[in-house]
């Protein structure tokens, strides 16, 4: 039975996917499990999020969700280039669109048609066990810096050592972006309080539990408090293998 926490899952060098099955198949991992992309336009600091929501195989086309925030959108209709970066499992498969976007519809609801890509990025990069928390002893987190009017408070569902997953009551999606940087992330440890800076990796809203999922790496941070996370997760590692037994 394979082991979860030894090294073989570790950083691979990126890797450009150029077979069309190839590109195919891994595009079609980030639709079906419905991960978040982040998407920036060339020469723009400002980031935004979509779905991949559509995907054929056979007319090499794909379709993309509303961009959130929406005023994006003037980009695409501007005809201006832009990267997509997506996040399956710790891989990450990011490629540049230059052609033409095309507006339409699917299923009803609005979404934008481009050609499959010609070339993708792939990346494995997680080099960490996530180690997830049991609803019975979930942390309480605030998120806090200057691009917020208030604090946010919500719960830690898992973490690593380069990252951590967080929910948070509402939806955030209009305060939350992608890409940016906030410069508090204060975590309640059994041991002590950790803060930190982080990097919004996603962001997903589920209306049915009226609740946002937030994907943080860890961004900058000092060696004390790399050492309160490691030894975090190792505690978490420590039980998960007793519960094994």
């Amino acid at each position: 039975m394979s082991n979860p926490f030894h090294a073989d899952n570790g950083p691979q060098p990126p890797k450009t996917l150029t077979a069309p099955l190839e590109i195919y198949a891994n595009l079609r991992l980030l639709q079906q499990h419905h991960d978040p992309l982040v998407i920036a336009f060339e020469g723009r600091s400002q980031r935004f999020q979509s779905y991949l929501i559509e995907l054929n195989r056979e007319r090499s086309y794909l379709a993309f969700d509303e961009l959130i925030p929406n005023d994006g959108e003037r980009y695409l209709a501007n005809g201006e280039s832009f990267r997509v970066e997506g996040y399956h499992e710790g891989i990450r498969i990011t490629w540049e669109c230059r052609g033409p976007v095309q507006k339409g519809e699917l299923d009803g609801h609005p979404c934008y048609w481009t050609r499959l890509p010609s070339e993708v990025i792939y990346h494995q990069r997680r080099n960490a066990y996530r180690a997830p928390l049991k609803q019975t002893q979930l942390v309480d987190i605030e998120l806090a810096g200057d691009k917020l009017v208030k604090p946010l408070e919500g719960q830690m569902l898992d973490i690593s050592a380069t990252g951590c997953k967080v929910r948070i009551a509402g939806d955030q999606s209009k305060q939350l972006q992608p890409g940016q940087i906030y410069e508090r992330l204060t975590v309640q440890l059994p041991f002590g309080t950790l803060t930190c800076q982080v990097e919004l990796r996603h962001l997903q809203y589920e209306d049915k539990l009226d609740l946002s999922f937030a994907g943080l790496r860890f961004h900058r941070i000092g060696g004390m408090e790399q050492r309160q996370v490691e030894r975090f997760v190792h505690q978490l590692q420590r039980e998960v293998r007793r519960d094994d037994l």
